[in-house]
């Protein structure tokens, strides 16, 4: 369910279902079966189709079902190919498109949270998070709420669930051709911040442990373990890691032996097994076996499948419960389909329809915001959000690097540019020259890095990195 605004139940007990089953040997087929997955997948499919609204839309003010895009994009289901009664004009897509676009989105008091949700949702919907329109990036967004005093943080740090998530966004949400679009620097910085915030237990919780004893000694949440070890992975950190490894003992360590369950802090519910789940897809591990096969011959995925209405397609909560949930629903599918937090969006249907849409340009009067890293090469990194209003097209990365020293977010990122005009070399940054081969270079959306100069064409969306050094 949404990171951002998810709601826990106040009283869930753990009932003691080890009393209730009669252990029998381990089955010789102990897993969910491929053709069990795949109609798990048809009927999930269907059930998150019937919560379309007439208008076409998934996702509103307040709790949302926005979530959607990623279990669709996970099972094969293309956004744009998600109508409401066959009306291509409110495909799901375009509505979440429209939504994203408008000024007055997500609401007047946002929080770093709403822009890494929609980036994820977005990227699996198949829109270009940091084109969405003219007016909207969203990878600038996100970079808008870098802790210039807590660097690696984004959003405050108390609420660490907001640099996991930042981690898992500006990973996961790659270009069109598949490129990472931020720097090294800029991954290694959330990286050690991740690092830093793992309990323990070798799992994590949603609020800030990183130098806090008590806090790093608590138990972890089930949830948000899932989510941080696939930021991890999303951001490079390979499965063999000793992080990684820690915090699969940790999940391995709270299985239930007789469903294959999580036992979460909360009790075992379909909404912490599929976010464990989808952190174990991310990182390549898989849910149904080695580790995660109990000594009863079940798995998380067997769990997840046991929770979920058939032929409806609609997963419960609760064991317990009688009817579907929307969100265990979102969550269950989009584990069982293998799934991590984002999917790179399917190919649609629907003749004609492209599997990205974006903004191709700027335009001239209206204003935008870009993404920009400057990286010192002496362990100084600043990360900002520049807003300018273009007068062309296009603009060049002199006239970002003039506008980021009056108008960045948070400021700083720029102090001053050698030279001030013209279209040559940059040949002093922030105060720091050129020496030899150690000059000002700078990438675009992930490229590699070449000379910087004032003249460099930059379009709309670009994620922009400077760095000095060879």
């Amino acid at each position: 369910m949404p990171f951002s605004l998810k709601l826990r139940r106040s009283v869930l007990t753990a009932s003691a279902a080890a009393g209730a089953f009669v252990l029998t040997a381990l089955p010789a087929a102990a897993t969910s079966t491929p053709a069990q997955i795949a109609t798990s997948k048809t009927n999930g499919v269907t059930y998150l189709k019937s919560l379309q609204a007439a208008d076409g839309s998934y996702a509103g003010s307040g709790l949302s079902n926005e979530w959607a895009f990623s279990a669709f994009a996970a099972a094969g289901t293309a956004a744009v190919d998600v109508t409401p009664g066959g009306d291509t004009t409110k495909n799901a897509r375009t509505v979440y498109r429209n939504l994203l676009s408008t000024s007055g989105w997500p609401s007047a008091t946002p929080v770093v949270t709403d822009y890494e949700r929609a980036t994820l949702n977005a990227y699996a919907a198949g829109i270009d998070p940091a084109r969405v329109s003219a007016s909207r990036n969203l990878i600038a967004d996100i970079y808008g709420y870098w802790q210039t005093s807590e660097t690696g943080y984004f959003g405050p740090s108390a609420n660490f669930n907001g640099t996991v998530f930042a981690a898992l966004a500006l990973n996961g949400a790659k270009t069109q051709a598949g490129q990472v679009r931020i720097p090294q620097a800029l991954r290694d910085a959330v990286i050690t911040r991740l690092r830093a915030n793992q309990h323990i237990d070798g799992g994590w919780n949603y609020s800030k442990a990183e130098g806090n004893p008590t806090q790093l000694a608590a138990t972890s949440d089930i949830d948000m373990t899932g989510a941080a070890m696939a930021a991890l992975c999303v951001s490079g950190v390979p499965n063999t890691d000793t992080d990684i490894t820690q915090a699969k003992a940790f999940l391995k360590s709270k299985l239930v032996a007789n469903s294959g369950a999580f036992n979460a802090m909360f009790g075992v519910n379909t909404d912490s097994n599929g976010w464990a789940v989808s952190g174990l897809n991310a990182c390549g591990i898989n849910p149904q076996t080695g580790d995660f096969l109990t000594s009863m011959g079940k798995t998380p995925v067997d769990f997840l499948i046991a929770q979920q209405f058939n032929p409806g397609g609609g997963f419960k909560y609760l064991p317990s419960d009688t009817t579907p949930s929307a969100y265990a629903s979102i969550d269950g599918l989009r584990a069982v389909a293998g799934g991590g937090f984002t999917a790179t969006p399917p190919v649609p249907t629907t003749p004609g329809a492209p599997q990205w849409v974006s903004q191709g340009s700027f335009t001239s009067g209206t204003a935008a915001k870009l993404a920009l890293t400057v990286d010192d090469g002496a362990g100084g990194l600043k990360v900002c959000s520049v807003a300018l209003t273009p007068t062309g097209s296009t603009t060049t990365l002199g006239a970002v690097l003039d506008a980021a020293v009056g108008a960045a977010t948070p400021s700083g990122c720029v102090t001053s540019v050698t030279p001030s005009s013209g279209t040559g070399t940059i040949t002093a940054l922030n105060g720091k020259a050129n020496s030899g081969s150690n000059t000002w270079k700078v990438s675009i959306d992930g490229s590699s890095f070449a000379a910087a100069s004032r003249g460099q064409s930059v379009g709309v969306g670009s994620t922009i990195a400077v760095r000095w050094g060879a």
